[in-house]
C-alpha cells in the first residue's frame, strides 16, 4: 500500500507550508487526485485518518477531489474529459491523444489557523 507513504509525504508538505505561514494548526486539506494516479482514495483517506494524529493536521478535514482523465486530440484539437481509461478522441476517434491531466495527485489548498 503506497498510500501510506503518499500520506506521510502529504502531511510533511502540509506542515512545511503551515510553518512557512506561521500557522499553528491545519483545519482543512484539499487535494486533487487523478483517476490514473494509481491511488486508491479509500485507502488514502484511511491512511490520512491514521497518520494525522500528532501532526498539525490532527483535526483537519481531508477533501479529495477526483480529476477525470483530460485528453487533447493531436488530430482535431478536441480537449475532453473521460471517466474511464480510453485513449481515443471522442470527436474524431483518433488514437493520437495527449494526456493533459488525471495522472497525478496535487495538494490544492490548506486552511490554517
Amino acid at each position: 500500500m503506497h498510500e501510506y507513504s503518499v500520506v506521510q509525504a502529504l502531511l510533511n508538505q502540509c506542515e512545511e507550508v503551515a510553518v512557512q505561514n506561521s500557522a499553528t494548526k491545519i483545519t482543512k486539506v484539499i487535494t486533487k487526485i487523478g483517476v490514473m494516479s494509481g491511488i486508491e482514495t479509500y485507502l488514502l483517506q484511511t491512511a490520512f485518518d491514521t497518520f494525522k494524529e500528532g501532526t498539525m493536521c490532527h483535526n483537519a478535514e481531508f477533501v479529495i477531489n477526483i480529476q477525470k482523465l483530460k485528453l487533447e486530440c493531436k488530430e482535431c484539437g478536441n480537449v475532453f474529459e473521460v471517466d474511464e481509461v480510453r485513449y481515443f478522441c471522442t470527436a474524431c476517434e483518433s488514437l493520437r491523444v495527449k494526456v493533459l491531466d488525471g495522472e497525478d495527485m496535487y495538494l490544492m489548498s490548506l486552511e490554517m489557523e
